[in-house]
């Protein structure tokens, strides 16, 4: 499937789901994972929240994982990044992952467009 393709509002509400199915079969294990989720992107530390979503993002694109491109983008955008933020982000993943980190780059930019595609349909009059 192409980034074109995918519907990343979509993907995101779908994993969703299944994580909560997943929490229900598995709850000390995801108890534990969401844990640390909440410790490491919305914890008291020196970075902000948006900055440690873009390094989420970014590690998501180095990693080739749609998944959490769909909730790292998602996030991102909420916590307040901008446009810019998130393309230096996808510039340092580009660095760490080469070519294969451009394409899923490609994936962000149509999850992001997608995002904020939704949230001005959520704002509109």
């Amino acid at each position: 499937m192409t980034a074109t393709e995918r519907r990343y509002p979509a993907e995101l509400a779908q994993i969703k789901r299944a994580l909560a199915r997943l929490r229900a079969g598995a709850p000390e294990t995801m108890r534990g994972f969401a844990d640390l989720h909440r410790a490491a992107l919305t914890g008291e530390g020196a970075l902000d929240q948006t900055t440690r979503e873009l390094i989420a993002l970014a590690i998501g694109v180095a990693s080739r994982c749609d998944g959490c491109i769909a909730f790292h983008t998602h996030d991102a955008l909420r916590a307040g990044a901008s446009e810019a933020e998130i393309s230096d982000a996808l510039g340092v993943a580009v660095l760490m992952g080469g070519g294969p980190s451009a394409i899923y780059a490609t994936h962000v930019v149509e999850a992001m467009d997608q995002f904020l595609a939704e949230r001005a349909v959520e704002h509109a009059p």
